[in-house]
C-alpha cells in the first residue's frame, strides 16, 4: 500500500530522528542561532505578513509575537548546555556503590499544532524548545492566518530540511490525518474542546501531550488596590490583539467599595491608549480586528445576549471586524457573556463584597489558565493565590507571566496541563531518563539474593528499620 504524503513525511522524520538525537549543543544552538538571524533580519516582513492577518499593529507584533520567540531562543543559547548535561543525583544507602544520573534525552518525532490568534509566537516558540531537545518536528499552523504561515513557511524552509522541521497547511481534515500518526509527542494550543480531540488522538499511540488550553481567567482587585494603575494593566492586558489573547482578563471581580472608581479608570485607560471618543477608537491604528467573520459573530452575540449594562464602548462594524473596548456592569453571572471565554475586547466587571466571595466565586467555576491579583497588601495578595488555582497569572499585572522564561506556562486541568517555556519547554520536549550505574563485582543488593537465608532476612530487618 503505497503512503500519503503525510505518511512519507513522517517516515523520513523517523528516519531522521536518531542523527538529530544524537546533536551537540554547539550543533542545536547554530540552528537557533540561525532562526535567531531570520527573526531579525525578516522582521519587517513578520510585521506585514500579521498586518495583513488582523491588522496587527507593527509594535504589538514586535511586543507580543516576536519579542517572546527571541527571548526563548536567547534563553536557550544561554542554557543549553546545562539542561542537556547528565544530573548526577544522591544515592540511597540501600544501594550503597551505586550511582544514579538523569538524562535528557529526545522524544523523538513531534507534532506541534498551534492556533491563530499568536501565529508565529505560539509556532515558534514550542519549535525552539523542541529543537532545543533535540527533536524533529513538524508544525501544523492554523488555517485563519495564511500570510503568517506563508511567511512561516518561507523561513522554515530556508533554515531545515523537511526530515528535520517541516511546516504541513491544512484545515482540519489535515489535522485530523497528523493526529492518526504515532508521533513522540504532541504539543498543542487552542481551546478546551478541541484539545479534548487531540488527547482522544494521542490516547490510541499512547503518546505523550502538552495542552495549552483556554478559560475564563479572572482578575481580582481589592479594595486597597492601586487603582489607576490596575486600570491601565487591566485595560492593556485586555486590548492587546483585541482581546484574542489565551491569558486576557476574562472579567473582573472587584470590591465594591471601589467598583465605580475602577470603572471610572478603566474608561480614562482605555481611552488614554485608544481614542478619547467612539470614532478615534475605531480609527486607532493601534487596535488589532477579530480575526474572521465567525468570530467576530461569536462575541457580538455575546455582547447583545448579556443583558448587561454597557458602561463604555459597545460599538461593533462588521465590514471590518471591529469591536470597540467594552465595558459592561451589573452582569448576571448566569449570561452567555460570563460562560464562555470571550476571546474578545469585552470585559464584564462584577461587584463583590469582599475577596471571600471572590475566590469563592472563581473556586466554583472551572480552573483558569491565568488568574490576576490587585491588591496593595503582599501578603493579602499572596492569601488569595494560595486560595485559588490556576496555570498561572500575576499579582499587581496582567499577561506579562506568559513572556518570563523563567517561569513554567500552562494550564491546570481544564485549561491545559504540561508546562511550556525555558527549562520546562526543553523538559516538555525530553523524557527524563534515569540511569543506576553499578560496579562490575560486589554491590550491597546482592547480600538480599535468594535464597532467603536467615542472614538475608535480618539483612532486610535492618534495611527496613534503620535505611
Amino acid at each position: 500500500m503505497s503512503q500519503t504524503p503525510l505518511e512519507a513525511l513522517f517516515a523520513r522524520q523517523q528516519s531522521a530522528r536518531w542523527r538529530v538525537a544524537a546533536t551537540s549543543a554547539d550543533q542545536r544552538k547554530a540552528k537557533l542561532r540561525a532562526l535567531l538571524k531570520a527573526l531579525l533580519a525578516q522582521r519587517a516582513e513578520a510585521q506585514a505578513a500579521l498586518a495583513m492577518d488582523f491588522r496587527k499593529p507593527a509594535e504589538e507584533v514586535d511586543l507580543t509575537e516576536l519579542y517572546p520567540v527571541i527571548a526563548e531562543i536567547k534563553d536557550a543559547l544561554r542554557h543549553l548546555p546545562r539542561w542537556m548535561k547528565p544530573r548526577k543525583v544522591a544515592t540511597p544507602i540501600g544501594l550503597f556503590g551505586s550511582a544514579g544520573t538523569i538524562v535528557q534525552e529526545p522524544r523523538g518525532v513531534v507534532l506541534i499544532i498551534s492556533p491563530w490568534n499568536y501565529p508565529l509566537y505560539l509556532t515558534l516558540g514550542p519549535l525552539v524548545s523542541a529543537l532545543a531537545a533535540g527533536n524533529c518536528a513538524v508544525l501544523k499552523p492554523s488555517e485563519f492566518t495564511p500570510h503568517t504561515t506563508a511567511f512561516l513557511r518561507k523561513v522554515l524552509a530556508e533554515l531545515f530540511p523537511e526530515e528535520e522541521v517541516a511546516l504541513v497547511e491544512g484545515d482540519a481534515e489535515v489535522a485530523r490525518a497528523l493526529l492518526a500518526l504515532p508521533f513522540d509527542h504532541i504539543f498543542f494550543t487552542g481551546s478546551p474542546a478541541v484539545g479534548k480531540v487531540v488527547m482522544k488522538a494521542a490516547a490510541e499511540h499512547l503518546t505523550s501531550v502538552t495542552l495549552e488550553l483556554g478559560g475564563k481567567s479572572p482578575v481580582l482587585v481589592d479594595a486597597d488596590a492601586n487603582l489607576l494603575e490596575a486600570a491601565r494593566k487591566i485595560a492593556w492586558g485586555k486590548g492587546v490583539n483585541a482581546g484574542q489573547t489565551c491569558v486576557a482578563p476574562d472579567y473582573v471581580l472587584v470590591h465594591e467599595r471601589v467598583h465605580d472608581e475602577l470603572v471610572a479608570e478603566l474608561k480614562r485607560a482605555f481611552e488614554a491608549f485608544y481614542g478619547a471618543d467612539a470614532a478615534a477608537r475605531r480609527a486607532s491604528p493601534d487596535l488589532a480586528r477579530i480575526i474572521n467573520e465567525r468570530h467576530f459573530a461569536r462575541i457580538e452575540a455575546l455582547l447583545s445576549g448579556s443583558g448587561a449594562q454597557v458602561a463604555f464602548g459597545g460599538e461593533t462594524d462588521a465590514a471590518s471586524r471591529y469591536i470597540s473596548p467594552t465595558l459592561l456592569i451589573e452582569v448576571d453571572p448566569a449570561s452567555p457573556v460570563m460562560q464562555e471565554e470571550i476571546f474578545g475586547p469585552l470585559l464584564p466587571i462584577l461587584k463583590v463584597p469582599d475577596m471571600d466571595a471572590a475566590v469563592a466565586f472563581v473556586n466554583a467555576r472551572p480552573k483558569p489558565l491565568a488568574l490576576y491579583v490587585f491588591s496593595g497588601s503582599r501578603g493579602r495578595a499572596e492569601a488569595l493565590i494560595a486560595r485559588t488555582t490556576a496555570g498561572g497569572g500575576c499579582i499587581n499585572d496582567t499577561v506579562l507571566h506568559f513572556a518570563h522564561t523563567g517561569l513554567p506556562t500552562g494550564g491546570v486541568n481544564t485549561s491545559g496541563f504540561g508546562k511550556a517555556h525555558g527549562m520546562y519547554g526543553f523538559e516538555a520536549f525530553s523524557n527524563a531518563r534515569g540511569i543506576l550505574r553499578q560496579r562490575t563485582r560486589f554491590s550491597a543488593i546482592q547480600l538480599m539474593y535468594p535464597p532467603y537465608t536467615g542472614f538475608v532476612r535480618r539483612m532486610l530487618d535492618l534495611t527496613l528499620k534503620y535505611f
